[in-house]
């Protein structure tokens, strides 16, 4: 992803229609590069949209709700609307987010139950975050299973998306007991791609979580960068939001 693609992008999710020479205004950029960007970048086909008044607009709204959300996610709602669902409830709804946004039901490898082994972690998340932030957290929003590839060339894929007033936790779940480098590298891959879908007001986190492991709380380097990522176990999930949000400070 260029500088310039990602800078045009950002301009266009952060505005509620904005046209080209705006755009090039704004990032004190040459209008034919910008032209160049919004006619042929694939994350411009993926991310943003053109009206007839020749104004572009980004797919998800960077506000409380994130209206568009809920088109790219098998299920997306509040915290609250969530834990009022019965396990059969909402594994019927996310069956049907998943045919509306085209993710493949092919259970051989144990999607459904990997579903249900995720919903008992993240119930089981705010039930310790409720008696540490009270009834807030209520108003929080959840994407299970985003799925953002509209064309072919760019793909934005996120197991749970945790989204607070200022934050965006990008929890990638593994039914496993042991950290493996790819995993890393697939959980911190969607990360700019998210940040500029929420905007400058969020700051995206990846997550790690191993769901077979128990007490495991550490942060990983991710390959041959400076930056770390969160690894935890299902038990430890709560540590992590506490890491970013110190509510037991």
């Amino acid at each position: 992803m260029r500088d310039l693609e990602r800078e045009v992008c950002s301009v266009i999710c952060s505005h509620s229609g904005i046209r080209a020479r705006e755009i090039a205004q704004e990032l004190g950029a040459d209008r034919q590069s910008v032209n160049h960007i919004l006619y042929s970048s694939p994350l411009m086909k993926e991310l943003c949209w053109q009206d007839r008044d020749y104004r572009w607009h980004g797919l998800v709204s960077q506000s409380i709700p994130h209206e568009g959300l809920e088109e790219f996610a098998a299920w997306y709602g509040r915290v609250s609307q969530f834990l009022t669902l019965t396990e059969e409830q909402w594994m019927e709804q996310m069956a049907q987010g998943c045919v509306n946004i085209g993710r493949n039901l092919n259970d051989t490898r144990g999607l459904l139950h990997s579903f249900r082994d995720c919903r008992a972690q993240m119930r089981s998340l705010f039930a310790d975050l409720r008696e540490m932030l009270g009834e807030s957290c209520l108003s929080w929003e959840l994407a299970f299973e985003l799925r953002l590839k509209r064309s072919r060339h760019v793909r934005i894929y996120a197991d749970v998306l945790v989204i607070t007033e200022n934050r965006v936790f990008s929890l990638e779940f593994k039914m496993k007991d042991a950290v493996e480098t790819e995993e890393l590298l697939q959980a911190a891959k969607y990360s700019p791609y998210l940040e500029i879908v929420f905007g400058n007001a969020w700051e995206v986190i990846p997550v790690l979580v191993l769901t077979k492991v128990s007490e495991l709380f550490f942060f990983a380097p991710i390959g041959d960068t400076d930056r770390v990522l969160p690894v935890c176990s299902g038990d430890m999930l709560f540590n992590v939001f506490d890491e970013y949000l110190g509510f037991l400070n």
